[in-house]
Formats: C-alpha cells, sequence, structure tokens
C-alpha cells in the first residue's frame, strides 16, 4: 500500500505505513511491526 501524507496519530511526522486494521496512515514511531498495526490498534486492544 502507498501512504502518503502525514501521520493520523501524531500529525506531524510523514506517514509511511497504513494499518490495515484501521486504515490509519501512520509514521514509524507509531507503527507497531511486530503486531503489524498502528500503535493506537495495539493500545486499543491491550484495554
Amino acid at each position: 500500500m502507498s501512504v502518503t501524507g502525514l501521520c493520523q496519530v501524531c500529525e506531524n511526522a510523514t506517514a509511511t505505513y497504513g494499518c490495515q486494521r484501521c486504515g490509519r496512515a501512520v509514521c514509524e514511531d507509531h507503527w507497531n511491526d511486530g503486531v503489524g498495526a498502528c500503535t493506537a490498534c495495539v493500545q486499543g486492544r491491550q484495554q
């Protein structure tokens, strides 16, 4: 998936990943490679 624009979590860094769970475009800081999802989805799963 090609991702462009700003991270939809921090709205500061360039988005480089697209979350398959929620569709957010996120930067490297908000991507969890081990889970394959954005940090917002990972945090939501832990609650």
